[in-house]
């Protein structure tokens, strides 16, 4: 896992919390809506949104879809709970995001455009032995090795 600590706009997170939990079943208008936001509670991660304004739309699996107006802030705990992440708003839709996230997590907010896919290699290329640890079996590239029984040309 790794610190984060960052300003994002709300949208932004808003993508990040749909990518990590409810991309394959959310309802295309709840998708193109950024009034919508996933909610979840329970021992297998959760999300919570506090808004001056805040009505239940519909439940899908797991997650209510809700309808926020004027989002103060959101908490995310990942199912494995490796990723806590808060987003608190500082004016407007923009707002500081803060707390650990995994590799895969980190994934997801580089494809909500938070961050950029050289922000997570420079990232995990920083991270201390022993914490989300590439494949033993990769370089640095990402590239398996060549075979050791097999002469080099």
């Amino acid at each position: 896992m790794v610190e984060i600590d960052l300003t994002c706009n709300l949208e932004g997170f808003r993508r990040f919390l749909i990518n990590s939990t409810c991309r394959s079943f959310i309802p295309e208008s709840y998708l193109r809506d950024p009034e919508v936001f996933p909610e979840k509670q329970g021992d297998q991660g959760s999300i919570y949104v506090e808004a001056v304004d805040k009505v239940d739309l519909k439940k899908i699996r797991d997650v209510t879809f809700i309808n926020a107006r004027d989002v103060l802030g959101i908490i995310y705990t990942s199912k494995t709970g490796n990723t806590k992440l808060k987003w608190r708003e500082l004016r407007g839709r923009i707002g500081r995001m803060s707390g650990t996230a995994s590799a895969n997590s980190l994934v997801n907010l580089s494809m909500a455009r938070i961050i950029s896919p050289e922000d997570v290699e420079v990232i995990m290329a920083n991270q201390p032995q022993g914490e989300e640890q590439q494949n033993p079996e990769q370089t640095s590239e990402g590239q398996a090795p060549p075979p050791t029984d097999v002469p080099q040309e």
